[in-house]
């Protein structure tokens, strides 16, 4: 069910990859509440990433495949970090 377990002082930590909130409660592997919050979360990262598209600036990624971070532009150009 969950990728791995990560302890973090005395409490246990589940790592799910691949899951949306709605799969994962049906599964019940998180609570109603932690669903809840996963939706607040990713709707205010997608504000963040619309209101810093108007505001012409540019935005930090991953690339999975190649495993680096780039900033991707407006204009869809890609500047690599090194």
């Amino acid at each position: 069910m969950c990728d791995r377990i990560i302890k973090v002082g005395n409490l246990s930590v589940k790592i799910f990859h691949n899951y949306n909130s709605a799969s994962l409660l049906r599964m019940n592997a998180i609570s109603k509440n932690d669903a809840e919050m996963d939706k607040r979360v990713i709707s205010a990262v997608n504000s963040a990433i619309i209101k810093a598209k108007v505001c012409n600036k540019p935005i930090a990624r991953y690339d999975i495949k190649t495993q680096k971070v780039f900033l991707e532009y407006n204009d869809g150009t890609r500047k690599y970090i090194d």
